[in-house]
């Protein structure tokens, strides 16, 4: 990689923004970033090669912080958040044994061998894709911190299950990394919670934003890179690390200094670099030669928005059961492992994909029919 490529992935990172600027369409940013991959990359032009080392690297290092980003969006508040627990998980118990049921008929109908992949799919929600929907709309009322309790729940159990899912063959080692990370990503918790406790962590805060250190930052990234060379060197994919971190700063609570250095690095360089190379990486002329994929990335997209429906059972309005069932990190991150380490065959990755694109434009039409709070919810 050179310069020169460098200035293309960032100017093909721009068509992201550019199609998101429009409100009504709702699209999110990273759709556009994958559709300028997928152009300039091997499905289209071939312009960019998703093999190139320095290209993968950056893009690993993205995916770790765009990970690393959605964790420290989870909901983690005190209060009211720990009372819509009980519920919260319900509902996502609910969607995850629906999801298993659906995940199963799909891979028979189709003839695959990945149920578990598509069941952890249609499982997922995102919380990256429901909250600015929610801020958008200035959405509260009753049913709020529960549903954002399930989606959480959904992200958090989704992500520690989709390695296992991937590559089940070797679900033991894959378990043990995971172990490694969570217990790492538990240890930066209670560090940084003590040091918030004797009052530390808000003095090194107070200084760095007077010098302008950045020093929050920097020890983000000094924790980021560190549990995932910790998840490299145990086999487990860096989304782990990244989210395990993001985690533990939102449970202690980051600084909003923080959030906007975070956002600067991720959503301006980052994430950019890795979506690109996602799109790119992407064998949409596989999934173009296999009709039966496209019909099988369909079925992904309208099985999760179906098993969500499950929850409206619970008293959760339609609009809000669609709006659970929008998918963005988990079959991104799917598609991302699937293609690094081969698991996932042929225009599979693309099938992926389509199926989640489906959902994120379930959610754009959900959008506006958000039920209005009111003390009869």
């Amino acid at each position: 990689m050179d310069f020169q490529t460098l200035a293309l992935i960032c100017v093909i990172g721009l068509l992201g923004p550019l199609l998101a600027v429009p409100s009504t369409w709702r699209i999110p940013v990273v759709v556009g970033e994958l559709i300028g991959g997928l152009v300039v990359g091997a499905s289209g032009a071939g312009w960019l090669d998703p093999g190139d080392e320095t290209f993968t690297f950056l893009a690993e290092l993205g995916f770790a912080m765009t990970m690393f980003v959605v964790g420290t969006r989870v909901p983690i508040p005190e209060r009211g958040l720990r009372s819509a627990l009980v519920v919260g998980a319900g509902r996502a118990a609910l969607v995850g044994v629906a999801a298993a049921v659906a995940g199963a008929t799909l891979a028979w109908a189709f003839d695959s061998p990945h149920p578990a992949v598509f069941a952890v799919l249609m499982a997922s929600s995102s919380a990256a894709l429901a909250m600015p929907v929610l801020e958008d709309e200035e959405f509260d009322g009753p049913h709020l911190v529960p549903m954002l309790t399930q989606i959480a729940v959904a992200d958090v159990a989704c992500i520690l299950a989709l390695p296992l899912a991937i590559a089940p063959d070797r679900a033991a080692e894959a378990a043990l990394g995971s172990l490694f990370v969570v217990v790492a990503g538990v240890a930066l918790f209670l560090a940084l919670r003590t040091l918030e406790a004797r009052g530390i962590w808000e003095a090194v805060h107070e200084e760095s934003k007077e010098r302008r250190f950045a020093v929050e930052l920097r020890f983000s990234l000094i924790v980021l890179t560190a549990i995932a060379a910790l998840a490299v060197a145990t086999h487990v994919t860096v989304m782990l690390a990244g989210f395990v971190c993001g985690l533990a700063i939102a449970a202690v609570g980051p600084p909003r200094r923080l959030a906007r250095q975070l956002f600067a690095l991720a959503d301006g360089f980052l994430g950019p670099v890795f979506f690109v190379w996602l799109g790119a990486s992407l064998d949409l002329t596989g999934l173009l030669d296999e009709p039966g994929l496209i019909a099988l990335g369909v079925c992904l997209g309208l099985g999760a928005l179906l098993t969500h429906l499950v929850v409206r059972l619970t008293g959760l309005p339609v609009p809000l059961t669609v709006l659970t069932a929008g998918q963005v990190g988990v079959p991104v991150a799917a598609a991302a492992i699937g293609t690094q380490t081969g698991e996932l065959e042929g225009g599979l990755p693309a099938a992926l994909i389509l199926g989640a694109l489906l959902t994120v434009a379930a959610v754009s039409v959900a959008a506006r029919f958000l039920p209005s709070p009111t003390p009869a919810d």
